[in-house]
């Protein structure tokens, strides 16, 4: 395949973008920066990037479909299962009876109980965020809601306190795929969610359906005064055109959110989403209908953005998070990505804002990899979606 690579005037504008971070004046930036940065040129085919030997432990078994993973300042996990369970997991093996007080959700296709995200004060505050397909007024209509809690720890597991809604996506949809459904705390306070078009393309180009967006909210889910709120959007809309984002994550040498999501036959996308930008779903894209038709008009459009990078084949995209640990010092700043169909771990190198070489992990296992973090031990942890589901630990060989 051809790969393309980004004008000077993109480097630059990326450049400019980490200055002004590196300068300390991360909120600033935040407020006007999508008036710098140009739209970027697809890259795929990155070279292969020199393996890594690791060394793969099970640390956990016997989750029912694990979808979502956070760490606590105790070291112990919470795990979402998909048919609405939480549960506190132990690096020791140890898997609690499950949390009282979780939403009632919709646990049919790929909707249910999704992702768990700490608070930035959670030390404190004790607040947690959960994403999941909430059933909704109508026969088997579903949407993706956010909601946060207070979580209380006690006898081995816990309970949810003072649970409240603060994001409801709407209109509602009878089917049941496509929630999207990551939720990211950003170094302003404000919290990213994402959501899937669930399966109904045109509404990711709908200004006003919260489908096929990246929706930006305050913690209490009331509204920034800062999103973009371009004519005739809602107000909650970062961004549009999307398909189906399972991983989403900022990056700590920056302060910016990345993002991969689902093309269909081919077209798996990383973006780094700009604010009242313009994705592309379902106008653009590099994959193909399942049937082999095509998509839309094709891959580029004007008004409408690149991804930074994309596969094709697809390898279904699930998790993202960006390796800031000390245990593999060469994957400092690198993107890890799970994949599901792929069934791999993909590690991509990123320099100016390219993905420069990729490694594949963890592909002779044959594992469907929902979800991946960084500990605080520096190891890497990842969810294996099944029914009788895992937590793995990555360290390198010889640790």
């Amino acid at each position: 395949m051809m790969r393309f690579k980004r004008s000077g005037l993109a480097r630059l504008g990326l450049a400019v973008v980490r200055t002004v971070v590196m300068a300390g004046t991360l909120a600033a930036a935040t407020m006007c920066w999508w008036t710098v940065i140009p739209a970027q040129a697809a890259q795929t085919n990155a070279r292969s990037a020199p393996s890594t030997p690791v060394k793969v432990e099970t640390v956990v078994k016997g989750l029912s479909h694990p979808w979502g993973l956070q760490f606590l300042p105790d070291g112990r996990m919470l795990v979402t299962e998909r048919d609405g369970r939480l549960r506190l997991a132990g690096t020791d093996g140890a898997l609690s009876a499950p949390v009282a007080g979780v939403p009632e959700v919709h646990a049919r296709g790929q909707g249910g109980l999704l992702d768990v995200r700490l608070a930035p004060d959670f030390a404190t505050s004790a607040v947690i965020y959960l994403s999941y397909s909430e059933p909704r007024e109508g026969w088997g209509k579903s949407g993706t809601t956010v909601a946060r809690a207070r979580l209380v720890l006690a006898n081995g597991s816990g309970r949810l306190d003072d649970v409240k809604a603060i994001f409801r996506q709407e209109p509602a949809q009878s089917t049941s795929h496509h929630y999207g459904s990551r939720i990211v705390p950003a170094p302003d306070g404000k919290l990213f969610i994402t959501t899937g078009e669930r399966g109904q393309g045109d509404l990711a180009q709908d200004p006003v359906a919260l489908l096929g967006k990246i929706i930006r909210i305050n913690p209490d889910g009331s509204l920034p005064d800062d999103n973009p709120k371009k004519p005739g959007w809602a107000p909650q809309i970062w961004s549009i055109g999307h398909r189906n984002i399972q991983g989403a994550a900022i990056d700590p040498a920056s302060g910016l959110l990345w993002t991969v999501e689902h093309g269909a036959r081919g077209g798996d996308e990383l973006n780094q989403p700009q604010a009242g930008r313009n994705y592309g779903w379902p106008v653009i894209s590099y994959g193909r209908n399942y049937s082999g038709s095509k998509i839309g008009e094709g891959t580029k459009k004007d008004g409408m953005e690149q991804p930074v990078y994309y596969w094709d084949p697809s390898i279904a995209t699930s998790g993202l998070a960006f390796y800031d640990g000390a245990l593999f010092p060469g994957w400092k700043g690198n993107i890890l990505v799970g994949c599901l169909a792929g069934a791999r771990l993909s590690r991509l190198v990123i320099r100016g804002g390219e993905v420069v070489a990729e490694e594949v992990l963890l592909a002779e296992r044959g594992e469907r990899i929902r979800d991946v973090r960084v500990g605080p031990d520096g190891a890497v942890y990842v969810l294996i979606d099944e029914s009788d589901g895992s937590i793995l630990k990555l360290t390198p060989a010889g640790s």
